[in-house]
C-alpha cells in the first residue's frame, strides 16, 4: 500500500482521490514539468530516457518561475496534450 502525504497542512488533513493511474507508460503521452530551479532539466532528462524507453511519449514544459503557479495556459495546455503529468525539481 502506497501513503501519500499531502505536505501543505498537517494540522487539517484533506482527504482526497488520487488521479487515476495509467494502465501502462508504453502509447502514452506524458508530461515532464520542469519548475525552473537549477539542474531540473538534468533529471527530468533522465526521467524521460526511461519513460521513452518504456514505450511513452514524453513532451517538455517549463514554468517561468519556481516561487510561482504555472500559468493557467500551461495547465490547461498540459492537461490538453498529455495523459499525465510528472513536475519535478533538482538542485
Amino acid at each position: 500500500m502506497t501513503v501519500l502525504v499531502d505536505p501543505t497542512n498537517e494540522h487539517s488533513p484533506r482527504v482526497v482521490t488520487p488521479a487515476r493511474r495509467l494502465p501502462s507508460v508504453a502509447g502514452a503521452v506524458i508530461g515532464l514539468l520542469d519548475i525552473s530551479k537549477p539542474r531540473g532539466d538534468v533529471f527530468l532528462g533522465r526521467v524521460a530516457s526511461h519513460l521513452e524507453s518504456a514505450g511513452a511519449t514524453v513532451r517538455h514544459y517549463r514554468k517561468p518561475a519556481f516561487a510561482k503557479p504555472a500559468p493557467f495556459d500551461l495547465r490547461v495546455q498540459i492537461a490538453r496534450e498529455c495523459g499525465a503529468v510528472i513536475e519535478a525539481l533538482a538542485d
